[in-house]
């Protein structure tokens, strides 16, 4: 994978901060914000914290992407699982670091004006599962996909108005309908801005243990974590906003020999 990725991780020279939250050992829940389509920064982020902290991250796949034969072998030889609390569950008693993006499918097919907004619903199936296994929670923020596209339609345009009954009516989920964007110029390529990953202080489970069933204490743990992801969102935006390489050519330029 860190092969693979190599040439996208030139053109997008990814920044870290706070790696040393993560975990060297031991059962952990990484939490943070699915990135429009999702895979852009994704393969990074888990690489990254391979190479740095030598943990190989297991991420919950929703289970659309296990319909499609040969994307399905990918992901599973990348590490990825079906996302069901069995296999979080397997996972956590086997000591691994396993990754959960709460708003799924959903934050990734992002609207117009959603950019970086956290779309998790009333989901808090990352607390309970944390909570029963007794293990940390790291949240973290990643931004920089959201600025390598423009959105032209999305999934609540009214131009899709008839492909969105004719989705409902065979029982597909319109909600998770990618939206039609451009990268570079009119093209679907992404545009390579630099992506930043940020990770927060772990936020400890004991003082909740055996209270997996408790709703006030999922309540608490969830949005503990919504408001921790919410903090590095915004930081990693005020810091990309003054990077002075954050632009592909200003980085090129300032690596050049004099």
């Amino acid at each position: 994978m860190s092969a693979l990725l190599a040439p996208w991780r030139a053109l997008t020279d990814p920044v870290f901060f706070g790696l040393e939250h993560v975990p060297d050992d031991g059962p952990v829940v990484l939490v943070g914000n699915h990135s429009i389509f999702g895979l852009l920064d994704l393969p990074l982020m888990i690489d990254g914290i391979r190479r740095e902290r030598g943990r190989f991250v297991r991420g919950l796949a929703d289970h659309a992407h296990f319909a499609v034969p040969a994307w399905r072998d990918m992901l599973v030889r990348f590490g990825a699982v079906r996302g069901t609390r069995d296999n979080c569950r397997a996972l956590l008693a086997a000591g691994e670091a396993v990754l959960v993006y709460p708003g799924g499918g959903r934050e990734v097919a992002k609207r117009k004006g959603e950019s970086y907004q956290l779309i998790w619903k009333q989901r808090m199936g990352f607390a309970r599962m944390a909570i029963e296994a007794g293990c940390p929670i790291v949240p973290f923020g990643a931004v920089g996909a959201e600025d390598s596209y423009d959105i032209l339609i999305d999934a609540d345009s009214p131009i899709l108005a008839p492909a969105r009954g004719i989705v409902k009516r065979l029982g597909g989920q319109w909600e998770l309908v990618w939206p039609i964007a451009r990268g570079v110029g009119l093209t679907p390529l992404p545009r390579p801005e630099r992506f930043y990953f940020a990770f927060g202080e772990p936020i400890p489970t004991a003082a909740w243990t055996g209270r997996h069933d408790d709703q006030r204490a999922l309540r608490v743990v969830r949005d503990r974590t919504r408001k921790s992801v919410q903090q590095r969102l915004e930081f990693l935006q005020e810091h990309r906003n003054h990077d002075p390489d954050r632009d592909l050519i200003a980085r090129v330029r300032r690596r050049l020999p004099i």
